[in-house]
């Protein structure tokens, strides 16, 4: 069931996503009604959170059946006694998931309250405290232990430091402040810890931070899929084209044993650095990262040697994963996006200039996996289509294991070529109403099947490069 208001979004960006759901191909299909009952359902699910809570096991320091173990202590710790199951993923052996108890209707609105930005909104409703930086106004009369209201700005019209709100604001849960209203905007830097902790949720999910770091790793479901998509192998070497923040490069060296090479790319200096911290934390040595623009990583002409670095010689690489920078429009819940048209449809022509790389690198008979956590038609389908165009040495492959749905209509792929993509629709299930008696009723099929359905929007395609491009 829905209680938060659809995705707000601005006027241009709503009716691209628009055309794109309700093109020609799909609109043939489906018809009118259902094509725009489909595309309705989808604003209103994206403000909302998945029904589970998915981490990938580190499998490289530890067994599945050990961190299920000390996840449930920990759980019954987090939710004072109260039992919720931890399922392993059939087909994903090293992924744990945690039902999401919500949406909790009778939690009673406090006086005092605290407005936080959207960011750490969707945070708070995924399991996460409300750290300092995220409070952008409270009650001018709160203090330490105080139970509080915590709501979300999700337009982004709350002044730092008011003293009440009457914008648009969207209730999270309840919490007790660890600090003061004074203590909060004191203008002190180095308060970053945690300002108010969730006792009353929304929605209930298990807090992260600082569980098991060398254990798990927080990841939604499609994202710990596309590693076993990419299926690495012992002893190959590997290139993780766009990596940061790791939770793929680390997941591809896990796969492989720590055997082998797997270098990892990103232009952003501080995003390389987690991503070294990350391969640390989880005992990865066969992890390079480099600070490096991805769309130079092929070496042309006599440059000289970088020593194992980048930019790389044509043909390198065994197999390569192009998590492509995107619009990110398949993230939830997200109750706001404020970007322009222009925003929004910039990435293709980036993702085109990293494909193109990716392929010049691939050795023939190499894998390539291209994937998004976006929904639109052009930075999905579209570039399929234009891949396969573009470069005749490529094979669409199907994928292995297949939880996704197939590939939307609209770009001019064949019904064969459509099943051989898996694209995660947030409208695929209605929204859920989970409470401890339905988890009781619930057999871990249905489980399983609701959790492949209702998570972010997400996208994958798998190519085979045949022969020398």
């Amino acid at each position: 069931m829905s209680i938060f208001p659809k995705i707000s979004l601005r006027p241009e960006v709503e009716n691209y996503l628009k055309e794109g759901f309700m093109n020609k191909e799909v609109v043939s299909a489906l018809g009118e009604q259902e094509a725009e009952r489909k595309f309705e359902t989808l604003l209103s699910h994206l403000s909302h959170p998945p029904s589970f809570t998915t981490v990938r096991v580190n499998t490289n320091l530890t067994s599945v059946q050990h961190v299920k173990n000390l996840l449930l202590e920990e759980l019954q710790k987090q939710f004072n006694g109260l039992s919720v199951p931890i399922l392993q993923h059939p087909d994903l052996q090293d992924v744990l998931l945690i039902p999401v108890i919500g949406p909790r209707k009778n939690i009673k609105k406090q006086q005092c309250e605290a407005i936080v930005g959207a960011q750490c909104g969707n945070a708070v409703l995924r399991g996460a405290h409300v750290y300092v930086p995220g409070i952008v106004s409270a009650s001018k009369f709160m203090k330490s232990g105080d139970v509080i209201s915590v709501y979300s700005d999700i337009k982004g019209k709350c002044k730092k430091g008011a003293k009440e709100f009457d914008g648009t604001k969207v209730f999270l849960g309840n919490g007790i402040s660890e600090l003061s209203r004074k203590e909060i905007f004191s203008g002190l830097p180095e308060l970053k810890g945690i300002g108010i902790r969730m006792t009353e949720p929304v929605y209930l999910s298990p807090s992260f931070d600082s569980v098991l770091p060398s254990y798990l790793f927080l990841q939604n479901l499609p994202s710990a899929l596309v590693t076993h998509v990419l299926n690495p192998q012992p002893g190959e070497k590997i290139l993780d084209l766009c990596a940061a923040p790791g939770g793929k490069t680390t997941h591809i060296a896990a796969l492989m044993h720590d055997q082998g090479e797997v270098i990892a790319l990103d232009k952003i200096f501080n995003k390389v650095e987690k991503i070294k911290q990350n391969a640390l934390l989880l005992g990865l040595n066969s992890i390079r990262a480099f600070c490096f623009d991805g769309t130079k990583a092929v070496k042309l002409g006599m440059v000289e040697d970088t020593e194992g670095g980048p930019p790389f010689l044509p043909e390198t690489f065994d197999r390569i994963l192009l998590d492509a920078p995107c619009s990110g429009m398949g993230q939830r819940p997200n109750m706001a996006c404020t970007w322009t048209l222009k925003e929004v449809t910039s990435y293709q022509p980036l993702q085109r200039r990293l494909f193109t790389v990716a392929v010049q690198l691939l050795k023939p008979g190499g894998v390539l996996v291209y994937s998004t956590c976006t929904i639109t038609l052009a930075e999905n389908e579209e570039q399929v289509s234009w891949a396969l165009t573009t470069f005749p040495c490529l094979q669409l492959q199907p994928q292995e294991p297949q939880i996704g749905g197939e590939g939307m209509k609209g770009a001019g792929l064949s019904l064969e070529q459509l099943k051989q993509l898996q694209r995660f629709d947030p409208s695929a299930v209605p929204l859920q109403d989970t409470d401890i008696d339905s988890l009781r009723g619930a057999t871990t099929e249905d489980m399983m099947q609701l959790a492949n359905k209702d998570c972010i929007g997400f996208f994958i395609a798998k190519f085979i490069k045949c022969k020398s491009a």
